[in-house]
């Protein structure tokens, strides 16, 4: 069964479990001890720290592990801020972080500091100017994804790095989709990562600051990892982590080759072969392995376990499903299409032959679950019934809204307007979406008593 999930997490790379096996067996002591079973431990610690910096590009003692990538984040954050406390309050950050850099920014913000968030555009980057205009006298810390999650789009991080160097802020950059197909490029103040995305054991980051940072921990510290994530290190999976990460940097530039033809040509036959789909992020400044599509008139949800049922392992940007009923951050804030969103995301060793047989089921897959929600546009060259026309949609939830307005929009003259009565929140991102795909022209929106009016005028 052929798993496209790499970016929630990779399968375990042969190297990290035979590390991890070894390990095991020689690093179970606590290498802070100074007998011999304790500084065999030390040994191990130490030559995994050397392996993470070498690949990372900083100093081994400007390295220490931490329980997760997620803990590295909150850490660096926190620690950073703390540190430049006297400068100010001020944050920025981009619009589509992963939600642990703005988590860790909404708590900033509770405690009583400032944010700025920075827009992206369609493909899901920042642009410098966007940093610089945000950076203030007040600004303690800025923060940029290496890589999007969701959509595999390439942030400019040297030239961020290169704003928040002349503004005298330092930058803190999630690498965890990057790391495993090379290092950051670039001025980078802080990094984090996590070593579960590169094929290493779960329960390991990474976090690198660099000497001349202010950074100040923002727990009790001990002797341990610099006092910058205190307790016990799991030896044994931050040796299996720095490990795979070595091994999977000496395959990166091959595999990434190799990768990238087959994820264009996911991106090439699946605008193809499925009807009314945006296929999103960077066509050129993204990931090598990692690809990103939105089906029109398709429930997610449903289209994942389908295609799971199809022996698909694949995931999904957009969170629009029946426990959230809420879009993704980062589609939301591309202005794309959330619903019916797939994320394909290889990993290494993938064949043709699976992804062959990827696009082979998608086109039936995605016709079928639009046959359960009874998908149907009106007849070409049917007369107009009304120039402007009102559909409640109110209860109903993405994709239905869409489907309705699809219906509708045939039946109105051109230049005619549909308005749709919608209480979902996905709709105020998937009907401007629609409009963008099929030629119309998005009016705007009007708050009701209940739910909000989309109105839209027919073009073609």
């Amino acid at each position: 069964m052929p798993y496209f999930d790499t970016a929630s997490a990779a399968p375990l790379h042969p190297v990290a479990r035979q590390a991890l096996q070894a390990s095991l067996d020689e690093g179970w002591a606590d290498p802070a001890r100074l007998y011999r079973e304790g500084r065999r431990a030390r040994l191990l610690l130490d030559a995994a720290r050397e392996a993470a910096a070498e690949a990372v590009g900083c100093r081994p003692d400007e390295l220490v592990f931490t329980p997760s990538g997620t803990h590295a984040v909150h850490t660096g954050v926190a620690g950073a801020l703390a540190g430049r406390r006297r400068v100010g309050g001020h944050l920025v950050v981009s619009e589509v972080e992963h939600s642990s850099v703005l988590h860790a920014a909404d708590a900033h913000e509770a405690a009583g500091g400032t944010v700025t968030r920075v827009p992206v555009d369609r493909a899901g980057a920042v642009s410098p100017s966007g940093y610089a205009g945000a950076l203030g006298p007040s600004t303690a810390l800025a923060c940029l994804q290496s890589a999007n999650h969701e959509v595999g789009t390439v942030q400019p991080v040297a030239e961020v790095a290169e704003v928040c160097a002349a503004a005298g802020v330092p930058l803190l950059v999630d690498a965890a989709q990057s790391l495993g197909w090379g290092p950051v490029e670039g001025g980078w103040s802080v990094l984090t990562a996590s070593a579960h995305k590169w094929g290493g054991p779960a329960g390991v980051g990474l976090l690198a600051v660099r000497k001349g940072v202010r950074f100040s921990p923002q727990f009790p510290a001990d002797e341990r990892e610099s006092g910058r994530s205190p307790g016990f290190v799991n030896l044994p999976a931050v040796v299996a982590a720095a490990a795979s990460l070595r091994a999977v940097r000496a395959e990166a530039e091959a595999e990434a080759a190799r990768l990238r033809v087959l994820v264009d040509r996911i991106r090439r036959r699946v605008a193809r072969l499925v009807p009314d789909v945006e296929v999103v992020g960077d066509p050129e400044r993204r990931l090598p392995h990692l690809v990103t599509f939105s089906c029109l008139y398709v429930d997610g949800e449903t289209l994942l376990h389908e295609l799971d049922r199809a022996g698909y392992s694949v995931s999904s940007g957009s969170s629009c499903t029946s426990s959230t009923l809420t879009p993704s951050h980062v589609l939301r804030a591309m202005g794309v299409l959330s619903e019916g969103n797939v994320r394909v995301s290889l990993p290494r060793g993938t064949t043709t032959q699976e992804v062959n047989g990827f696009l082979e089921v998608l086109p039936g897959v995605v016709a079928g679950v639009r046959a359960t929600l009874g998908v149907v546009e009106p007849a070409a060259g049917a007369p107009p019934v009304s120039d402007a026309l009102e559909i409640d949609a109110l209860g109903l939830r993405c994709p239905q809204p869409v489907i309705e307005l699809a219906r509708a929009i045939g039946t109105v003259p051109v230049g005619g307007t549909v308005t749709v009565l919608s209480d979902d929140e996905v709709a105020r991102l998937d009907i401007p979406a629609w409009c963008a795909m099929r030629g119309h022209t998005y009016v705007g929106e009007t708050p009701r008593a209940a739910g909000v009016a989309y109105t839209v005028r027919r073009r073609v």
